[in-house]
């Protein structure tokens, strides 16, 4: 069976049956249109305006625009606030928009290079007593319209009141915390809603490393018994990122369907609230890391007709979970999963299908009266096809079909046939003809074409170091930042042999590569060569570094990034490089992230480090224990570490939260002698990884250095150390910090311990 992983863009896919149009709504042609080119001229007209009235801003940039849109139309003849042309009406600054009324229309407006001044961007209300009802927010922009505190929460769509519509829009690159869009249930006027979403674009979201991070959310656990009606379908989230649940579903009665979910780390999960339909959505996960599908808590959940293919996400993130809950659970937990229907689902080269997830002292109701019924599990992988954490025998399983290798574990409920899966029409794989299991043959894929606006761009990936220009940099003092000064995204500062002096910090904005080809050194004179800004990111490689000529004082660093906070996360990479002599003073460290600052990921391969005052990589900067930490992903391999006084990572995530996936570290081929051993390492170790949820430290040599330390937080942490070899170095210390269990990190294959 081979199972070819689904491309992202979608482009032969059929559009969306019943895909929900603007011109099926509140569309009646205007009785009277008038153009405004101030915030004056437009206060008047919205207080003037009657039914039937278009009011139209002007086109051009609207900077510290609040606006306040009130009024009463009519089914026939609503009140319309729209653009000139769409798109070319910006609101920038500290600018937002309000609604209030019945039967209003919002057409066409873009928020960019700012951010709200208050809780929303928009949102449907005046007041928690002045609601929109029967109104429509279509073909409307926000992009990256983040407050530049990174933990400073607001949200860019707040829906209250009753049958309205948010439809069309385009929704990309929130950095900050707090949730994307929001139904909210806080009052009897927004229960049973009837809202309705769709047809838009969810574009790109930076994991936030924190909880805080959905892209939407319907409910909260406090309305969460309360029903909503609210209707999610044809919508596309398009590298979703932001934190464990792309869709947080905390209120009942909900239907949410036609949703495609391209490379999105997280699932669509029913945390609060009962009786919700999730139906004929599409998971394409690409292979990438962390993407899920459909997570199942509470009661009288319908999961039907969905397709999830090449989801790698573990745990609660997995391609398909149902919870343990908790018994008699209090409003916020995890109540029991019961009257569950899981039908004619497929879910293909999928391995994390997860039953009691989450089963603990605390979490001890298995799933009752449940049905898993008709689906399809196309696998490649060996062993069991469940991960199993709890009693199933409250779900009745039957005519479930797997091909492939893999245990069912159950008795019954399940047949294994050996066939082959074959691409469709749609762009989706399915058994042969014959084969009744699964997704429906007539699933429509909604793509990205189906979505959003066709004036603004989709977000584009991410851009990759290298894929600029080369500019060619002498050997000449200030060389370097001009090239920086005039480098564009991507592009790669070519040093020529010889030794650069460099006498200013370098601050980068964009992704850069600088490349010494094997032949060239930088020396600073600042207390940092580089500094990592908002949209930053960089690649060294073919260096000769030194910190010979930094200033005599505590706490240099080689990199660093910006002490303020950062909505964008950045990358950063160090290949066949060496750094040394970072000495002259206490606590010089290589690479120290700032409070509020976020590395997708930092990568080091084939590189020499050596006499460093400080630590390798400090990133603890995070202590306030919220669950929140400075990198994802730290990954270094063959690459040596000598005279390094610090612990070579001091990594830190603390707090109980479990809605992030990382961070990650991985070790491996590379030699350390001599690590932590400085005086003033309070730490007292060669290495520190405090809340890491994954671990690999495997093929190292470790040499007269103190231990390492490993503490355990929430959540099932995995760290696997094998085959190193300790030449005068004690057995690495792990410490279960809140479970109380014997240390669980797999520990074998080792050498001198």
């Amino acid at each position: 069976m081979t199972l070819a992983v689904y491309g992202l863009a979608l482009a032969a896919c059929q559009p969306s049956e019943g895909a929900l149009s603007p011109q099926q709504t509140l569309t009646s042609a205007p009785q009277l249109s008038v153009i405004v080119e101030d915030m004056v001229a437009l206060t008047s007209a919205i207080e003037t305006a009657k039914p039937g009235d278009a009011i139209v801003l002007a086109n051009g940039v609207w900077t510290d625009a609040e606006i306040l849109f009130t009024g009463s139309g009519t089914a026939d003849s609503p009140i319309t606030l729209r653009a000139e042309t769409p798109g070319q009406v910006i609101l920038s600054g500290q600018s937002n928009l309000r609604l209030a009324g019945d039967y209003l229309i919002v057409d066409g407006l873009v928020f960019r290079d700012g951010f709200t001044p208050t809780s929303s961007v928009i949102e449907f209300r005046r007041s928690y007593t002045e609601l929109a009802n029967n109104s429509v927010v279509r073909n409307t922009v926000i992009d990256g319209f983040s407050n530049p505190e990174r933990f400073e929460t607001d949200s860019w769509v707040m829906m209250y009141g009753r049958n309205n519509r948010f439809e069309n829009n385009h929704l990309a690159g929130k950095g900050n915390q707090g949730v994307t869009m929001a139904v909210r249930l806080n009052s009897e006027a927004s229960q049973k809603n009837g809202h309705v979403i769709a047809n838009n674009y969810f574009g790109p979201r930076p994991n936030l490393g924190s909880n805080g991070g959905e892209t939407l959310r319907i409910g909260t656990s406090h309305h969460s018994l309360s029903d909503s009606l609210t209707v999610v379908e044809n919508n596309v989230f398009d590298r979703t990122n932001g934190e464990l649940e792309v869709i947080s579903v905390k209120s009942g009665r909900n239907e949410l369907r036609g949703n495609t979910f391209l490379a999105a780390r997280g699932t669509l999960t029913m945390r609060h609230g009962n009786n919700n339909v999730i139906e004929r959505n599409v998971f394409l996960g690409d292979g990438a890391d962390h993407t899920g599908g459909i997570r199942v808590i509470n009661a009288g959940q319908q999961v039907r007709d969905n397709y999830m293919e090449a989801l790698t996400g573990t745990r609660f993130g997995g391609a398909f979970t149902i919870m343990n809950g908790v018994p008699d659970s209090p409003i916020n937990r995890y109540h029991q999963v019961r009257d569950a229907v899981v039908e004619n689902n497929s879910i293909i080269g999928s391995d994390r299908i997860q039953l009691g997830a989450g089963s603990d002292t605390e979490r001890s109701a298995a799933p009752q009266d449940s049905v898993f019924q008709n689906n399809l599990i196309a696998r490649e992988a060996e062993g069991a096809v469940f991960q199993v954490y709890d009693d199933m025998s409250g779900i009745t399983f039957t005519s479930n079909v797997v091909a492939g290798p893999g245990d069912p574990v159950f008795d019954e409920g399940f047949t294994r046939k050996p066939f082959n899966l074959s691409r469709e029409a749609n762009g989706l794989l399915y058994p042969p003809s014959d084969v009744s299991a699964g997704a429906p043959r007539d699933l429509v894929v909604t793509t990205l074409s189906d979505v959003g606006v066709d004036w603004y761009p989709k977000a584009p990936a991410t851009v990759a170091f290298g894929s600029g220009k080369i500019l060619y940099v002498p050997a000449e003092e200030g060389a370097i930042l001009a090239a920086l000064n005039s480098a564009e995204p991507g592009d790669v500062l070519s040093l020529a042999a010889g030794r650069h002096q460099v006498r200013k910090t370098l601050k980068l904005d964009v992704p850069i590569t600088v490349s010494g080809n094997d032949a060239a050194t930088i020396s600073f004179e600042r207390s940092a060569l580089f500094q990592i800004e908002n949209g930053g990111s960089l690649r060294l490689e073919g260096l000769k570094i030194t910190g010979e000529d930094a200033p005599d004082m505590v706490g240099n660093a080689l990199i660093r990034t910006s002490p303020y906070a950062m909505t964008m996360n950045y990358r950063l990479e160090i290949v066949d490089s060496v750094v040394e002599a970072l000495d002259v003073n206490r606590f010089f460290d290589v690479v120290r992230g700032a409070k509020g600052t976020m590395a997708d990921y930092i990568r080091v391969e084939g590189s020499a480090f050596r006499d460093i005052s400080g630590s390798v990589f400090k990133l603890d900067a995070e202590r306030d224990d919220f669950g929140r930490y400075n990198a994802e992903y730290v990954t270094v391999r063959n690459s040596s570490f000598e005279g390094v006084q610090g612990p070579l990572a001091a990594l830190y995530r603390g707090g109980r939260d479990e809605s992030t996936f990382g961070p990650h570290f991985s070790l491996s081929n590379s030699e350390l002698t001599d690590v932590g051993n400085g005086g003033r390492n309070a730490l007292g170790t060669s290495l520190w990884l405090h809340g890491v949820q994954d671990t690999d430290i495997s093929g190292n040599t470790f040499a007269n250095s103190p231990a390492f330390k490993i503490d355990h937080t929430v959540g099932e942490p995995q760290t696997d150390i094998t085959k190193n070899r300790f030449e005068a170095v004690p057995a690495p210390e792990v410490m279960e910090i809140t479970s109380g269990l014997p240390p669980q990190a797999r520990i074998g294959e080792n050498e001198g311990l």
